[in-house]
């Protein structure tokens, strides 16, 4: 291979061990460190489970899944859940055939495409990889941000306080605090990859929380009805009066079927491809633990496993909750209410934190995933002097530089997303099918009447 192109013994792509050594330690150079001050310290749970079992537990698990169950039924629910694992395995196996064919170094998923394909397609894909986890990054941040703001943001109209409703609101404090939390971001990231997994761990646990209060609640809770209220246009205005029933073979039997009808926020005809691809999105997040390649003891035998059971355990939950909806709820109220996890749960807060704490942990997973991989390019030379900084490391080994470009185009993605938000809605015709903060975030849920907290979705 290296007589066919020589050209790539200058970037080390070709070279495993030996020859990748001296063409990134000739990079790292340049750095304040060297690979042999590059601990890898993670282990198989904290390195790969713990990151892809957040990237794939989405806030798609919290406000979409009673949507799937809704519209498609538990049959056509379990049929799409299946199909969509089925992809995503065949990309497993993939990964899994590549990490354990040779020596890993850090870069994920663009070290193993680079070294099985050639520079050519490893430099052009690891690029685009890079800006798509950027750009994913400001996306889960903006959400983050206006889920907070809908539960805490003051009504714009006010110049009062209202109970938990304190935070101003307005384009530049949505930079504010979208600035904010990535700095959170970047600070946890700049510490080092240690600190990123105790944070993920943390945010595991409060995830699982909210999970566990999920399956418990129709243990405690006994059957209710309530008044759904949607508000189409200026005038036209639509109740529903759904019930929660508890276990029950009646409301099982009444779910497994489809029922495909339209969707209360968009006004359109919901169908076996538009649920499907809703519910494929909680799938994605596969690759996170393998972005961490550069930082795991055993990346080859840390990545494969890890990936089969994080995928295998979220496969569990999906499951576990398609059953308990569609044997709690009527079809009415899971088609109403993209939120009937928080309105059938013992304590709807429960699921608002892990609301955000799914936000949150998406947001740092992509900015460290999307500087490891910067990291790798600029090893490789690929790009030349505009990447060489990204170069530089720590004398850990934490290439905080990578990480500093990635804060930085994040920021700047928050920003154009702003933008064009704003550009859309000032540009966009008068709808009567929904409005931005509805189409951001989630539906309200409670009325304003009820002086409780509401709820958007994203």
């Amino acid at each position: 291979m290296a007589n066919e192109h020589s050209p790539l013994l200058v970037h080390g792509v070709y070279s495993m061990m030996g020859d990748a050594e001296v063409s990134r330690g000739g990079s790292a150079e340049t750095g304040e460190g060297s690979p042999e001050s590059n601990p890898r310290k993670l282990n198989t749970f904290f390195g790969v489970m713990v990151p892809t079992i957040l990237s794939m537990f989405s806030i798609v698990l919290f406000l979409r899944t009673g949507f799937v169950v809704g519209h498609a039924g538990l049959l056509h629910g379990l049929l799409m859940l299946f199909v969509a694992y089925f992809i995503i395995s065949l990309t497993i196996l993939s990964i899994c055939a590549i990490s354990t064919n040779g020596a890993v170094e850090g870069g994920g998923a663009y070290f193993m495409i680079s070294r099985s394909l050639g520079p050519e397609f490893g430099g052009s894909i690891g690029l685009m990889f890079y800006l798509a986890k950027v750009c994913a990054c400001g996306v889960y941040v903006l959400g983050l941000v206006e889920a907070i703001l809908d539960v805490f943001g003051k009504d714009p109209g006010s110049a009062v306080s209202q109970g938990l409703h304190v935070l101003p609101q307005g384009y530049w404090y949505t930079v504010l605090y979208s600035s904010l939390v990535l700095l959170l971001c970047l600070v946890v990231c700049l510490v080092g990859a240690h600190i990123y997994a105790k944070a993920s761990f943390i945010i595991l646990l409060v995830v699982t929380m909210s999970l566990i209060s999920i399956v418990i609640s129709p243990l405690i809770l006994s059957p209710q009805r309530f008044n759904i209220t949607h508000t189409y246009g200026n005038n036209h205005t639509v109740t529903v009066n759904p019930s929660y029933t508890g276990f029950n073979g009646t409301t099982l039997k009444n779910n497994l079927g489809p029922q495909y009808s339209l969707d209360y926020s968009t006004n359109t005809m919901m169908s076996f491809a538009t649920v499907f691809a809703v519910m494929f999105t909680s799938c994605t997040g596969i690759m996170a633990g393998a972005n961490m390649s550069g930082e795991l003891k055993n990346p080859s035998e840390s990545i494969p496993k890890g990936t089969i059971i994080a995928v295998s355990y979220t496969f569990t939950v999906y499951l576990l909750l398609f059953l308990l909806l569609s044997s709690t709820c009527d079809r009415l109220l899971l088609i109403n209410d993209y939120a009937v996890f928080q309105r059938v749960n013992v304590w709807p807060p429960f699921v608002t934190i892990g609301v955000y704490c799914a936000s949150l942990s998406a947001a740092m997973c992509s900015m460290i995933g999307a500087s490891r991989i910067l990291h790798a390019l600029a090893l490789d030379q690929l790009f030349g002097l505009p990447l060489a900084p990204a170069a530089v490391t720590s004398s850990s080994g934490n290439p905080w530089v990578s990480v500093l470009y990635t804060w930085v185009y994040s920021s700047a993605s928050i920003a154009l997303l702003l933008l064009l938000l704003l550009f859309l809605h000032y540009r966009s015709p008068t709808s009567s099918w929904g409005y931005i903060s509805q189409a951001l975030i989630f539906h309200q849920v409670p009325s304003h009447t009820q002086n409780t907290c509401e709820y958007t979705e994203l």
